[in-house]
């Protein structure tokens, strides 16, 4: 469908906008009192020329158009539908800009924080982390707003969400080798997890995942954490992760590299080992002497 036609509307619409805007200052608007009045009209028109530059693909018109209608709301003191317009010229700029995307969704995030709305900003922080994450590829800024969202989420008793956070959190950590802070993570939220009936079969996961960091720093501290964590949850004994662990650990501990990969193939045969697990499991086995770094 062609909406070249939608976007000379939205051009249109845009410049009457500002027009009302730049006539809502003068001195007879002012005096009369009708300046309230024509800043509002002026932010439904710039809402509308945005939706329409959205039906044209023009995302950096709409952008532009959602963010003028931020400020103005912002300006007529409407907190929550600045806020609103916000995300929706974040969400239109990030298919053409991401870094105007972040922008815009701090500034909406700022609106939420100052409001108390400390849920909805965790959420638009989750966001920005998944920009950073995916278009602009820098993991630290994705860690930093991951956290800021688990904090929030945290303090407002949404716990299961303030998890999934730090869970991302953990595994970044760990693939840029802040394994201390990763193992934290893990086991906080293996604590957390354990003791609900609903959560308690995921906390083998993350005691294992807390292990594997263990690993790579001391495999004595690996050994000390797993009986820790076989203490702490008795399950964890019974699970196949903790098998395979044990049975790593002797096969690390004879620095014998073919009884490392078995263990790992006989394991991954039944449960498939993710991209995450292999990365680890691959850098515990480099530190066998003479290992030649495959995991097949």
């Amino acid at each position: 469908m062609d909406n070249s036609g939608k976007e000379k509307e939205a051009i249109q619409l845009m410049a009457d906008a500002d027009k009302k805007v730049k006539s809502s200052g003068s001195f007879l608007g002012g005096m009369f009192g009708g300046g309230h009045h024509k800043v509002e009209e002026a932010c439904e028109m710039y809402c509308r020329a945005a939706n329409m530059f959205k039906m044209a693909k023009n995302w950096s018109a709409a952008g532009n158009a959602f963010c003028k209608a931020a400020r103005l709301h912002m300006q007529l003191q409407n907190k929550h539908d600045s806020a609103t317009s916000f995300i929706d010229a974040g969400n239109a700029y990030k298919k053409s800009d991401p870094n105007e995307a972040i922008k815009c969704l701090n500034a909406a995030i700022d609106i939420y924080t100052d409001m108390g709305r400390f849920t909805i900003a965790a959420k638009h922080h989750i966001s920005i982390a998944e920009i950073y994450e995916s278009e602009l590829v820098d993991i630290e800024k994705a860690i930093a707003h991951y956290e800021q969202a688990a904090d929030y989420y945290k303090g407002e008793e949404s716990n299961s969400s303030a998890n999934k956070c730090l869970l991302k959190v953990g595994a970044y950590c760990a693939q840029l080798e802040q394994y201390q802070k990763a193992i934290e993570i893990y086991e906080q939220v293996g604590a957390n997890t354990m003791d609900n009936p609903l959560l308690k079969y995921s906390a083998k996961e993350y005691f294992f995942k807390a292990s594997l960091c263990h690993f790579i720093v001391d495999e004595l501290n690996a050994k000390i954490a797993v009986e820790k964590y076989e203490e702490m949850f008795p399950a964890f004994s019974d699970s196949r992760e903790c098998k395979l662990l044990k049975k790593l650990l002797e096969a690390h501990e004879e620095q014998n590299s073919e009884a490392f990969t078995e263990a790992v193939k006989e394991f991954d045969s039944i449960s498939r080992l993710d991209q995450w697990h292999t990365t680890l499991l691959l850098r515990i086995k480099k530190t066998i002497q003479g290992d030649e770094g495959d995991l097949k």
